[in-house]
């Protein structure tokens, strides 16, 4: 009886590790740099762990900086830990990290250390780094 109560909490526990909300709700309203050009773009898509998912992830350059730009309508499900990557695939295995996500909701704007390779790294992806689980990604193509 130990046993199945011990097993019942330990699989409760990984239900529910990533959708306590800790991640900010704020609209950051943050833009793209004024006059920036626009590199490529896809739309947000849900991951397995992922639900109310909207808006669009754009990478701009300007005066040889790149930026990801999430738009004024980005939505995603609240979880702990949740981190903002480009990376070579959805489920990011190979990635450059851009820190932790600012907000669930509304625009905001993450910065390149250095140009990013576009022909590889093809997915925003917004991922819970703690418990490895996917909460959305968006296919970015060139304009």
């Amino acid at each position: 009886m130990m046993k199945k109560l011990f097993l019942i909490l330990i699989v409760g526990f990984f239900l529910q590790s990533c959708v306590r909300e800790n991640t900010s709700t704020e609209d950051l309203m943050e833009m793209a740099p004024e006059n920036a050009k626009l590199i490529s773009s896809g739309d947000f898509i849900g991951g397995p762990y992922g639900n109310n998912i909207g808006g669009k992830a754009e990478i701009y350059e300007k005066d040889g900086v790149y930026t990801l730009a999430f738009d004024k309508n980005f939505s995603v499900s609240n979880g702990p830990d949740l981190y903002v990557y480009l990376s070579t695939e959805q489920q990011p295995n190979n990635f450059i990290s851009l820190g932790k996500l600012k907000s669930v909701n509304g625009g905001q704007v993450y910065t390149f250390a250095t140009k990013p390779d576009l022909d590889n790294y093809k997915y925003a992806v917004v991922h819970c780094q703690q418990y490895n689980h996917l909460f959305s990604y968006a296919l970015l193509q060139k304009k």
